[in-house]
């Protein structure tokens, strides 16, 4: 397994994507990490388009964009690329799952990505 660059941690929330010049895409989360997060989703986003996403996590709403950069099926693996203002929030998500979910590894969980 290749090693990832921040652990994922099983999150199940729901999940609002805003693809350009589309309406709303609703589904739900799997994990997430300081760098990315995935969901199932049911409408089809291409690969490579830069989206909007919205999501509450126990420390705060979260608004941020993120680069769809892969997908297998329903399950689509999210990478934020402007986390300026929600990186703080995601951070202390991550930090809160680690405790909460001993033995998540340093490699996360799932198939290998840099989400």
């Amino acid at each position: 397994m290749e090693a990832r660059r921040h652990p994922r941690f099983k999150l199940d929330v729901p999940i609002r994507v805003y693809p350009r010049d589309c309406p709303v895409v609703r589904g739900d989360t799997v994990d997430i990490s300081e760098s990315g997060i995935s969901a199932l989703l049911l409408i089809e986003i291409p690969l490579g388009e830069v989206v909007r996403l919205e999501f509450a996590v126990p420390h705060g709403e979260v608004e941020v964009l993120a680069m769809v950069r892969q997908r297998n099926a329903f399950r689509y693996g999210l990478q934020f690329v402007e986390a300026s203002s929600a990186k703080d929030v995601i951070g202390r998500t991550c930090s809160q799952l680690a405790m909460e979910q001993p033995g998540r590894g340093e490699h996360g969980f799932g198939p290998s990505s840099e989400s």
